[in-house]
């Protein structure tokens, strides 16, 4: 059995994945010399180079926290993700200056039997990949993994897009939708980037965790609290650090507690926190209540 973890291994598969439905749209192009087809192949060259990144990233991401990186390496996740949000870009730029040549001289497409028979195969595997990437990269927090499979999706999306409007265009003998549907959906893909550079820069930014996420877990500390006999949970904050999130709390305890019992509820604080999250590092501060009777958290 593989000892590679999971995020890494799926790394793998992307990229090998990757290759092998670069080459099959490689053929497609040749078969038919669509040039929403030469586009679609395009950005698969974009996909293998963001899953090498992203294979990359995840190796570094799992390294162990060290001096010069206290808190882990989870954020070179968020790297990969934006790199690959700035390369779907390209593959849209490059798109539309495929198609731009070919929408005002339009022709025919030979050999699209075969060749969207080819694409057909490569958009299966894509699709494939694409959900266990998103899934896997929910299931394990992956900021790279979840990049990763929305941008294959989006090259789904392109796929698909691109085989309905050949076909459209066979049906009807119209070929400028050929390069016309190549520049609608190079606008699709500029948007799923945006979306993903955006998501990645907020968790370079320490951007705050999911609201309901952020209550549910104070929730869990202010009923451990209250049951050790502390008064309250002042500055609970939370915060994605890749893979992992970090959590920090001040919790005030009545000025007569004994620190062993102090550290006692620090303790039962951070178990009930890690049995929601096993990934999450906690840091409790304890300062002395100037009331020294207990009161409710």
């Amino acid at each position: 059995m593989s000892t590679l973890p999971p995020a890494e291994r799926l790394a793998r598969w992307s990229l090998a994945t990757g290759i092998t439905v670069l080459l099959l749209k490689g053929i497609a192009w040749r078969l038919t010399g669509s040039v929403a087809l030469l586009s679609d192949a395009l950005e698969s060259i974009v996909n293998v180079v963001a899953s090498f990144a992203m294979l990359l990233a995840v190796r570094i991401a799992h390294l162990p926290a060290d001096n010069n990186h206290p808190y882990g390496h989870g954020k070179a996740e968020y790297i990969s993700a934006v790199l690959e949000g700035a390369l779907i870009a390209v593959a849209a730029v490059l798109s539309i200056y495929a198609a731009w040549e070919r929408l005002f001289h339009p022709r025919a497409l030979e050999g699209l039997g075969a060749g969207v028979a080819v694409s057909l195969v490569a958009t299966a595997l894509n699709g494939l990949l694409a959900w266990r990437l998103i899934v896997a990269g929910r299931k394990h927090r992956s900021p790279a993994l979840t990049a990763d499979g929305h941008h294959i999706l989006s090259d789904v999306i392109t796929s698909t897009g691109v085989l309905a409007g050949i076909g459209l265009a066979r049906a009807t003998g119209w070929w400028r939708l050929d390069p016309l549907l190549a520049c609608l959906v190079a606008v699709n893909i500029l948007w799923m980037g945006w979306k993903l550079v955006r998501h990645s820069i907020g968790g370079l930014m320490d951007e705050v965790l999911d609201t309901a996420e952020v209550t549910r877990a104070r929730a869990v500390a202010e009923r451990v609290a209250h049951e050790g006999g502390a008064v309250a949970i002042e500055s609970f904050r939370m915060r994605r650090t890749g893979t992992s999130a970090q959590c920090d709390m001040i919790l005030i305890v009545p000025g007569v507690m004994e620190v062993q019992a102090a550290h006692a509820i620090c303790d039962r604080i951070e178990e009930a926190l890690r049995a929601e999250d096993s990934d999450l590092g906690v840091m409790v501060h304890v300062e002395p209540s100037p009331v020294a009777s207990r009161s409710s958290v």
